[in-house]
């Protein structure tokens, strides 16, 4: 049965919508960003794809529904089979999904790969269309522009990105762009060069924001879409902390702050964002963490919740999810608690587009487990729903029509 649901943003590919606070009973909320509310359908099932890395028993990307009104999950099968598809990425129509192939060497060259796949309506299954070069080694995130004529990815290896245009049967084209980073930063181990870690979007689809761990900066260009092209010469990067080591990036729903959580030194940055400019000021740094950064302590991902209250960090070795609350007039963070994620090494989480689930993958124990979130604190409650991948890295949702 499809649910009316409240949103603020109707976006597929972000699944930006408003949240619940009972899964049965939708409820009214105000737009984080101001804007008038409008009702729409919202599915009450997902479909569930997870990239993974393929070094153990996993065999490529991995598939699964989600009923949101129950909150139960069908047991998962491979959806593809594929080499390291550790991040995925679904095209805004719902019909493609890309991922990364995050290796050394790519048909005889020093790069790595992406893979176009066509999801079939029913069933869900992949059907592979074909592959191209990432622009650098190790590519370990990727994005698809909101009009959905390129993907956008981050090359860790090389400290390098590219956008890769999407033809209209799906597939990939060679990149129409593709940058290098330069530079260094003070950890020599690990920030002797660049290492771009994500790519991402801003909302007007004209600004790209490259977080490098290498370099302590969150790099800023200018995007076309229509050209495929990357433009540094504008805004000015944004830089954090030196040896903080900068990886994955998120935006407010209401598009006035974004976030970077610091990997090497456990913490999250928030910044002011000037739309117009592409702009990104600093305002706080916080620790994800309740007490000290201990040895093998660091962060993986970071979300906003769709009400725009709340956002969640992953930490690996203390293996749980940081909680914070949002000051809505400041953007400023308040430490809100961490909730054990019940495995080893949690990267990537997902947050389904109602609000009413988190998703936390646990890569080091092969599991994915279900938590709801407490609409009103923001806090985790653990359902008893755990679903088992092999080394699960990253989710990505699409609505099942019924």
């Amino acid at each position: 049965m499809m649910k009316k649901q409240l949103i603020a943003v109707v976006l597929l590919g972000m699944f930006a919508t408003g949240c619940l606070s009972d899964p049965a009973e939708p409820t009214s909320q105000s737009s984080p960003s101001g804007d008038t509310e409008k009702e729409i359908d919202v599915p009450g099932k997902f479909r569930v794809y997870v990239g993974t890395y393929t070094n153990g028993d996993s065999q490529g990307i991995y598939q699964f529904d989600l009923d949101l009104t129950t909150g139960k999950a069908t047991e998962p099968v491979l959806a593809a089979e594929a080499k390291n598809p550790s991040f995925v990425a679904i095209h805004p129509s719902g019909k493609y999904l890309y991922a990364v192939s995050e290796v050394p060497d790519f048909e005889g060259k020093k790069t790595g790969g992406v893979n176009a796949y066509s999801i079939a309506a029913e069933s869900g299954a992949l059907t592979f269309l074909n592959a191209t070069p990432s622009g650098g080694k190790g590519p370990c995130h990727l994005v698809t522009d909101q009009a959905g004529k390129n993907v956008l990815v981050a090359n860790y290896g090389e400290g390098s990105i590219a956008c890769i245009p999407i033809q209209e049967d799906g597939s990939l084209a060679k990149a129409s762009a593709v940058i290098q980073h330069k530079g260094s930063s003070v950890n020599e181990q690990r920030q002797a060069g660049p290492h771009a870690h994500s790519i991402n979007l801003d909302a007007a689809n004209g600004f790209a924001f490259a977080a490098d761990l290498g370099l302590d900066k969150v790099l800023v260009y200018g995007f076309d879409g229509e050209k495929g092209t990357l433009d540094a010469e504008g805004a000015p990067d944004a830089e954090v902390t030196p040896g903080s080591g900068p990886r994955h990036f998120a935006f407010h729903p209401g598009g006035k702050y974004a976030y970077v959580i610091n990997e090497m030194f456990c913490t999250v940055t928030g910044f002011s964002y000037d739309a117009a400019t592409g702009t990104l000021a600093s305002i706080q740094t916080i620790s994800t963490l309740p007490g000290k950064v201990e040895e093998g302590f660091s962060t993986a991902e970071i979300l906003a919740h769709p009400s725009g209250k709340f956002l969640y960090g992953s930490n690996r070795g203390h293996d749980s999810i940081a909680i914070y609350s949002i000051d809505q007039s400041t953007g400023k963070l308040t430490h809100v608690g961490n909730e054990p994620t019940q495995g080893k090494t949690p990267r990537n989480f997902a947050i389904d587009p109602t609000g009413v689930y988190l998703l936390a993958e646990n890569q080091g124990s092969g599991t994915i487990v279900l938590f709801q979130i407490d609409q009103d604190t923001g806090k985790l409650i653990a359902t008893g729903e755990v679903v088992e991948v092999p080394s699960p890295v990253c989710i990505r949702m699409v609505p099942i029509a019924e």
